[in-house]
């Protein structure tokens, strides 16, 4: 067996299909991009229309094979006509990422339950659904991969983590609830916590100089995370080389969480 065989049968996702919410921009985007490079066919799910188009146009003129969807994932009709509009398009998904988030974060005095319901929504009720709808179908073909996109605020709490946190928290045990329904029948569910990543979703902290100077020191490699950092990680949790990982958290952070 040369090498490209020997990798093709850790990492290749040819075959496969894919949905990756949140993946117009940031770590979304960079592992949209991975999963379609590394053979997989791609839907990506997001509520900006524009950013999806130009998503889209430039992997597709990169010869991934790759698809959109635009849904509003903070009520439960959106996620419901998602599942349908990526039904239709691609058939039933081998791997979903949940990558969409949204992120308010008012001091905890503040913190109001339009953003407590809000955030819930789209961080963990959200996935929650594409689980219950997606995972009782990968078992029985034998082959599913959930990944969730967490966060450092489900480990411990800095910057105003309020509900943010707690819905990473949960995203984090809802995983791990997946990987022991779905696990015995092929079906892997893990996490991936980023450090501080320069992406829209912090523009609140990365517009702060010293701030973003004081988190990369933070690291134990000197600097704040890109989104094309979470690629190979993607595409091995994706792939039919991490079989028995499931249930865990793996961190790409730099060393943030243990420096």
């Amino acid at each position: 067996m040369n090498a490209q065989n020997y990798l093709s049968g850790l990492f290749s996702l040819d075959g496969r299909t894919a949905v990756v919410t949140g993946g117009s921009s940031g770590i979304g985007r960079a592992i949209a991009e991975a999963l379609a490079r590394a053979g997989a066919e791609v839907t990506v799910v997001a509520r900006r229309e524009q950013e999806l188009k130009a998503t889209v146009e430039e992997l597709t003129e990169a010869g991934c094979r790759v698809g959109w969807v635009s849904a509003d994932l903070s009520t439960t009709d959106g996620v419901r006509q998602a599942v349908d509009a990526v039904v239709a398009r691609s058939g039933e998904p081998d791997i979903v990422v949940n990558c969409a988030g949204i992120n308010l974060r008012p001091p905890m005095g503040e913190l109001d339950e339009d953003v407590w319901d809000t955030t819930m929504a789209v961080n963990l009720k959200a996935p929650y659904l594409l689980g219950e709808r997606f995972g009782p179908g990968m078992a029985e073909r034998g082959y599913g991969r959930f990944i969730h996109i967490t966060s450092q605020q489900a480990h411990r709490a800095f910057v105003n983590s309020g509900a943010y946190g707690v819905s990473k928290g949960a995203l984090e045990s809802l995983a791990r609830s997946q990987a022991e329904a779905w696990s015995p029948y092929g079906v892997t569910a893990n996490t991936l916590v980023p450090g501080f990543v320069m992406t829209p979703l912090n523009v609140r902290i990365s517009s702060n100089p010293e701030k973003v100077a004081e988190l990369a020191a933070r690291t134990m490699v000197g600097r704040n995370g890109l989104a094309e950092d979470f690629a190979a990680a993607a595409v091995f949790l994706a792939g039919p080389g991490s079989a028995y990982v499931t249930g865990q958290s793996l961190f790409v952070d730099g060393g943030f969480s243990v420096h």
